[in-house]
């Protein structure tokens, strides 16, 4: 019979990518905690985590091991609390990149809130490789981010952000030649970073970089302030900024629903989850 002690070890290793740092997470020795994976294994009768000089990573057996044990710990978790009675009948975990803006996101759940309230969501943020990596280790039911290969919710393309004010805000495309003297904020977390750097020094501007973030609510304050410009999707849309095309820039981002085997199926039940995908498109 599985232990729930096991199933916490495991799921410590899988969260924390090392023996060593799940000990510590579970306040419990490293070879206890050793242990308890191989009687976890003894029990399934097959290996759950292989172990290299480097990193731990999951096996078949526990890929599949993965989501279910994540489904009994919550469900100890809500039996401990006194929640049974009470608790929503559906809890999904949604992943949701750093790189889209808090209004949209906001929006999107408000409308999912009200479309299922018999519903509990509970958001996850990072980058998109952190994403992907949390949904195939069964951490996440769902992601929403760019090129996740699932269900497109919508396109769109990067623009420069300025300040409303700016004598080059009313325009249609701005080449980078034109704003190689003004002072760069640089959104650190960007995935189209490395092309944006490209696109500018190809054309031989290096600008001043007047401050460097990974927050973007800041990086359209300090546009809306005067301190630089920036290069941003277009939906971030905001008062105070104007969004300019930037000649020659082609990249585009697709934002999509990306799901595993083995929630795809309660994500598809999910009303919440529906809502917030149709408001996420537009619809």
């Amino acid at each position: 019979m599985l232990d729930r002690a096991l199933l916490r070890y495991f799921l410590a290793v899988v969260d924390h990518g090392s023996f060593t740092r799940a000990a510590a997470a579970c306040r419990v020795t490293q070879p206890t905690l050793s242990a308890g994976i191989a009687r976890l294994e003894g029990v399934l009768g097959e290996p759950v985590l292989t172990r290299t000089s480097r990193r731990v990573e999951l096996t078949a057996a526990g890929s599949r091991l993965v989501g279910t044990a994540r489904r009994i710990e919550a469900e100890f978790t809500r039996a401990e609390q006194g929640e049974i009675a009470g608790a929503p009948a559906r809890l999904i975990r949604v992943g949701v990149v750093s790189t889209l803006p808090a209004t949209l996101i906001q929006r999107a759940l408000a409308r999912a809130i009200a479309a299922a309230p018999g519903e509990r969501l509970e958001l996850i943020e990072g980058r998109d490789r952190e994403l992907t990596a949390a949904l195939d280790r069964g951490r996440i039911d769902a992601s929403i981010g760019p090129d996740s290969g699932g269900g497109i919710l919508f396109e769109e393309g990067y623009r420069v952000a300025l300040p409303a004010a700016h004598p080059l805000a009313g325009e249609t495309s701005v080449a980078a030649e034109r704003i190689a003297g003004e002072p760069m904020i640089v959104r650190r977390h960007c995935e189209a970073l490395s092309e944006v750097s490209r696109h500018f020094t190809s054309r031989g501007v290096r600008p001043f970089m007047a401050a460097r973030t990974t927050n973007d609510d800041r990086a359209l304050s300090f546009v809306a302030a005067g301190l630089g410009v920036t290069v941003m999707p277009e939906c971030f849309a905001a008062p105070g900024v104007a969004l300019v095309s930037l000649e020659g820039f082609t990249r585009r981002r697709t934002i999509a629903l990306a799901t595993v085997a083995d929630t795809a199926r309660r994500v598809a039940e999910s009303g919440a989850i529906a809502a917030l995908a149709a408001a996420l498109r537009g619809a």
